[in-house]
């Protein structure tokens, strides 16, 4: 996965994400692409997410979706509620000066990487542009959190970076189809201050990157974050990273283990 002459790096707002959280983390999941079990419960909102994608995906494109939404009783709920509420969202026979694309895709090359973003749904004209995106957890993050987010972030830049659109003109808008049983939104509008931020964060943790993987390709691992954290006990790779309570280790054993008083004596 590392960079060559002939080859760049290809990274998307999760790995920007991952990244910025800790580096060594990246490294495991990205540069040496270790694979861990996903969480059960987890792996079923995943499921149910590509879904509902799939499914708004299709609607866009004009293709049947009603066997869709009869196999499922969920996804027709959470359709039924989101039409009710963003009626505007589900009329696409527009003029031809809107452009509307689903799973719209944009790179943005900077030095030896490829910035890559897929929009859930672009709406564009010839003054603005709207970014959709949904999200199928059922509770939304606050509304600070997710400005801090690579995806809020990275997905304007690309588009005033690849656009001719004034900042002010560019904004992006999650869709919350399952929060607490009604759907919401949280929209942010872009201005040339978010865009500076941006574009200096982003060329810093960039210029990190290419100093790590140097080090990397001479076997010192990318940098970990602080114990202090206390965000390594929820990892996987806690233990690669030598970060797993001795403690818990403890718990773990006691509980393959019983007790002595609890093991019957064997007669010989």
């Amino acid at each position: 996965m590392l960079p060559t002459s002939t080859q760049i790096l290809r990274l998307s707002q999760g790995h920007l994400n991952l990244l910025a959280a800790c580096p060594r983390k990246f490294q495991h999941s990205y540069l040496e692409q270790l694979n861990t079990p996903l969480d059960p419960k987890h792996e079923e909102y995943q499921i149910l997410g590509s879904r509902f994608h799939l499914l708004m995906q299709q609607r866009e494109m004009g293709l049947p979706i009603n066997n869709l939404l009869q196999a499922d009783p969920q996804l027709q709920n959470w359709m039924t509620d989101f039409s009710k509420i963003a009626p505007e969202i589900f009329i696409t026979n527009i003029d031809n000066q809107t452009f509307r694309e689903s799973e719209h895709y944009r790179t943005l090359q900077i030095g030896d990487y490829l910035l890559t973003v897929i929009y859930d749904l672009l709406i564009a004209d010839q003054n603005q542009a709207q970014i959709l995106d949904w999200k199928t957890y059922p509770q939304p993050p606050k509304s600070e959190t997710l400005a801090q987010n690579w995806q809020t972030r990275l997905y304007m830049y690309v588009m005033a970076e690849t656009s001719n659109y004034l900042l002010e003109n560019i904004s992006m808008t999650y869709w919350f189809v399952q929060s607490k049983g009604q759907t919401k939104k949280i929209k942010f509008l872009y201005n040339e201050k978010e865009h500076q931020k941006t574009a200096e964060e982003l060329d810093q943790l960039l210029n990190n990157l290419t100093k790590w993987i140097k080090d990397y390709e001479y076997n010192i691992s990318l940098p970990q974050i602080k114990e202090s954290q206390k965000i390594c006990e929820s990892c996987q790779y806690a233990v690669r990273c030598q970060r797993q309570k001795i403690k818990q280790v403890n718990i773990d054993i006691n509980q393959q283990f019983p007790s002595l008083e609890n093991i019957a004596e064997v007669s010989l």
